[in-house]
């Protein structure tokens, strides 16, 4: 055990809001389980502060990983070092799964470089209290259903609930827990996790062990907001105003945030971006409101004795008689009875039913019919397509009991080539319409792999593979960045099988083939050039758990084609998670070209019992030259099956039928 001084800080002493007493002229930092301590002087007239005040908070906020406070950076420095209010910053992880733009450090010991950088950052930003909830950073994924799977649902809220019992915070900021396209599944953890930890922790019947064993009492937080504009009552800070020191606080989150410096945020200290207000949405509050919120500690502290019941931010819209909807993917009809169970629908994000249907193939599209009248409901239900596209039946006929719900079942077949998403929508009808409901579908890619007698070749040659049908990716497939011609990124694959193993060749066009991945940085694939092979065996699971997911360097910076699996269940280099795969690669006169040998018992097929999987095909593209070693060049994104964010959601990859 050793102790360390830190330099001293000067703050001017000040009272804030909440009636807490500002730092003093002499800071002096430690580290103690987990958290960044400052103390603060106190007032000398009065008794040093006991039980539950000493860590008493004014503002929590809840995060996934480190730096992901960069969308509330400048408000946290506003009140930490503008209004000398009591921050704390909770992270569910260490961030050990991210990439590394300084280094080669990776898992648990990239964990400690990011907590290092987090440290410093928050230091700048003036916030007091830093705690992890020890949580794995496993991968990227879209899914919050598999990150709590992974995280253990139930023990992090008790985790979380803990620090809010101790800390007492008046007001909690967290990110939003909506599944947008693109948002990371921890992140929206993070958001809901927050959100159940807001009443949980005043609720005594919730983790009681904390109340008789820890010494702790129940809190209730007083006010909960989401970043940005959700359906709450929006809350605009401005922070471009100076502050005590002459610097405003999106200055100061600036020079914060550039101590991010693995995550590529080095250059964030000349970020004007961050002087532009940030805003909040009010999902939760205890406290009466009033017609505008121009503040986070709003109508704070109460006292003691004021009664703390939950407030009606909106009323939520009455249900009609007869209501019709499109059932949505897994992810947005969890959310959507999420936010019903907490009592936040008024204040919820709303969104429009997302369809991925298979084009050139049978798929199953369900509707919820609900009668919430008093007798019953009769009618034809029918689906409006476009032309080309088929279903059956055309239309059903069916009568729907009071205050019950019905669930009518459609078989749509998209034309094969499609691939422009459409808005279809759906009428129940007696003599004249009764309700009607609408959904986007996202057409999907399919294709058959040929059955082969004899493997083809997996040396550079085109022994094999010259007989089997091709498949391409242009221009117009893109997923991200931007693509400057078909010679810059495109490509061409073929897809064959011997009833054992998949056979996948790559004719990737570049115009300039990167190649800054050393050998002992195989990991984080799409910082460079490089081709992603996805296999979902599920056919359309709702994350990436149980797929094969593996990232291909055509060459490392000593000329060997590298992989490993990234995402999925057994991450790491493809020798150690997936030994019998065998690659090859070598440069073309227009790119590179990749072969790959893929056993089915690798992949988690079984055939001939599975003949139908997911599959999508992505290829990354850098053109940085004189690239420094590791560093993320990514440029672009291209995909077989294209959407933002579609590496981690399996239901929009494409399909294969094994022949």
């Amino acid at each position: 055990m050793f102790s360390r001084v830190f330099p001293s800080r000067i703050f001017s002493p000040a009272v804030n809001q909440a009636g807490h007493i500002g730092a003093l002229a002499v800071g002096v930092w430690a580290i103690m389980s987990g958290a960044i301590l400052f103390a603060r002087g106190e007032d000398p007239n009065s008794a040093p502060k006991q039980g539950a005040e000493v860590l008493k908070t004014d503002i929590l906020a809840v995060f996934a990983h480190p730096d992901d406070e960069t969308g509330m950076a400048a408000t946290l420095a506003l009140y930490a070092r503008g209004r000398h209010a009591v921050v704390a910053n909770i992270y569910c992880t260490r961030g050990e799964g991210g990439g590394n733009m300084v280094g080669t450090q990776e898992s648990s010991a990239l964990g400690i470089l990011r907590e290092a950088e987090l440290r410093d950052c928050l230091s700048t930003l003036g916030i007091r209290y830093c705690y992890f909830l020890d949580r794995l950073d496993w991968a990227y994924t879209e899914s919050v259903a598999a990150t709590l799977q992974k995280w253990g649902r139930e023990e992090t809220l008790g985790r979380l609930v803990r620090l809010v019992r101790a800390l007492r915070p008046e007001v909690m900021l967290t990110m939003n827990p909506a599944p947008t396209p693109g948002q990371h599944g921890h992140h929206q953890a993070a958001g809901l996790l927050a959100t159940e930890a807001f009443a949980a922790a005043a609720n005594p019947a919730r983790f009681p062990e904390q109340l008789q064993k820890e010494g702790l009492t129940v809190w209730q937080p007083r006010k909960l907001y989401f970043t940005g504009k959700s359906g709450g009552v929006l809350c605009t800070i401005k922070v471009d105003g100076p502050l005590p020191n002459g610097e405003t606080a999106g200055q100061i989150a600036a020079q914060a945030l550039a101590n991010h410096r693995s995550q590529a945020f080095g250059n964030f200290r000349n970020a004007a971006w961050l002087q532009r207000p940030q805003s909040f949405s009010l999902i939760k509050s205890v406290i009466p409101l009033t017609e505008s919120e121009q503040d986070l500690l709003r109508g704070l502290p109460v006292s003691e004795d004021a009664e703390l019941k939950p407030i009606a931010l909106a009323v939520p819209p009455s249900e009609p008689p007869l209501k019709l909807a499109f059932v949505p993917r897994p992810a947005l009809a969890n959310y959507r009875q999420w936010v019903k169970d907490q009592q936040i629908e008024a204040a919820a994000q709303q969104f429009q039913a997302d369809l991925p249907l298979v084009g050139g193939r049978p798929n199953d599209v369900v509707l919820t019919l609900a009668n919430n009248g008093e007798s019953p409901s009769s009618g034809v239900l029918q689906l409006a397509l476009p032309p080309g596209w088929a279903a059956e039946p055309v239309r059903q006929s069916m009568q729907v009991a009071p205050h019950s719900v019905a669930s009518p079942r459609f078989r749509v077949t998209p034309p094969p080539a499609t691939r422009n998403d459409i808005e279809i929508t759906a009428s129940f009808a007696q003599d004249m319409e009764l309700c009607r409901a609408s959904a986007v579908v996202h057409p999907l890619p399919s294709a058959s792999v040929v059955q082969v007698k004899m493997a083809p070749s997996l040396d550079g040659t085109d022994s094999g593979w010259e007989h089997i049908p091709s498949l391409r990716i242009t221009t117009a497939d893109l997923v991200e960045g931007k693509v400057d011609s078909e010679a810059d990124s495109s490509a061409e694959f073929r897809l064959a099988h011997n009833g054992q193993t998949l056979f996948v060749e790559v004719r990737v066009k570049d115009d300039v083939v990167v190649t800054n991945i050393a050998p002992n940085d195989i990991r984080g694939h799409w910082r460079s050039d490089s081709v992603e092979i996805c296999v979902d065996p599920a056919d359309g699971a709702e994350h990436t758990l149980g797929c094969f997911k593996l990232g291909i360097f055509p060459f490392d910076t000593t000329g060997v084609v590298r992989a490993a699996r990234d995402a999925d269940a057994n991450q790491g280099l493809v020798e150690e998670t997936a030994p019998q795969v065998r690659l090859h690669s070598q440069r073309t006169a227009d790119g590179y070209r990749i072969q790959a040998a893929l056993p089915f018992d690798e992949l988690g097929l079984h055939y001939p019992q599975t003949k139908t999987f997911g599959f999508n095909l992505i290829v990354y593209d850098g053109d940085k030259v004189g690239a420094a070693l590791g560093e993320n060049i990514n440029k672009s994104r291209i995909a077989w099956a294209p959407r933002p964010g579609v590496q981690g959601r399996p239901e929009d990859w494409g399909r294969l039928e094994l022949q």
